[in-house]
């Protein structure tokens, strides 16, 4: 539904759960070039957003772009970065392009971020406040599974990885095509106004939670 939307997801779950498959199988089925960045507190804005390096045979500089610039990006551990490394790539969300020595560059379209934090361990962590966790559409769980589950997750993988049985089912194109007939669903005035209201109430009584 955020992907349609044209938003972004935050995934809030142990390790070990299955978030990083998950991403990596919405790629594969969807054709999309897919990125990870494992979020440290040393990981600079420059290291995901890219930056102008010189090149030695003509002595000019050129544009090496990070791991930003793709159509799915598995941002690992938000909450371990700096705010700064936060607000770096929270912007390129919000705005869909990213400046460089006063140069815009517009990211890949589509462009979409799943982005992860550990609930848990909150020990050297700097947690998302309230105004940047609006910049996801969704806050979801993935939850632990079964015994039952997890016994077939084990077994699945005796001989080859499961992902590779996953096969593309659209394009960038075909992607594209449905976000653009979400735009145009009609909406009737009162429902905005129903949707508007709940968003009121719900400030009145300080819940911020993304639902």
């Amino acid at each position: 539904v955020a992907l349609l939307a044209g938003g972004h997801v935050l995934l809030e779950d142990v390790p070990g759960v299955g978030k990083t498959t998950l991403a990596k199988a919405l790629a594969r089925a969807l054709s999309m070039d897919f990125a990870r960045v494992q979020f440290t507190p040393d990981l600079l804005p420059a290291d995901i957003v890219g930056s102008n390096v010189l090149d030695p045979r003509d002595g000019s500089f050129r544009f090496q772009a990070g791991p930003l610039f793709t159509s799915l990006l598995l941002a690992d551990e938000i909450n371990r970065a700096s705010p700064r490394t936060q607000s770096a790539l929270l912007e390129a969300m919000n705005e869909g392009q990213v400046t460089v020595d006063g140069q815009t560059r517009p990211l890949p379209q589509p462009f979409f971020v799943i982005a992860t934090q550990n609930p848990v361990d909150h020990q050297g962590t700097y947690p998302l406040p309230e105004a940047q966790l609006d910049r996801f559409l969704v806050r979801l769980e993935m939850g632990y599974p079964d015994a039952e589950e997890e016994l077939a997750m084990l077994f699945s993988r005796r001989r080859e990885d499961p992902l590779a049985e996953v096969r593309p089912v659209g394009d960038a194109q075909t992607l594209g095509a449905a976000q653009q007939a979400v735009r145009e669903v009609a909406v009737a005035d009162d429902v905005a106004r129903y949707l508007l209201a709940l968003v009121r109430a719900t400030r009145r009584h300080g819940d911020l939670a993304l639902g």
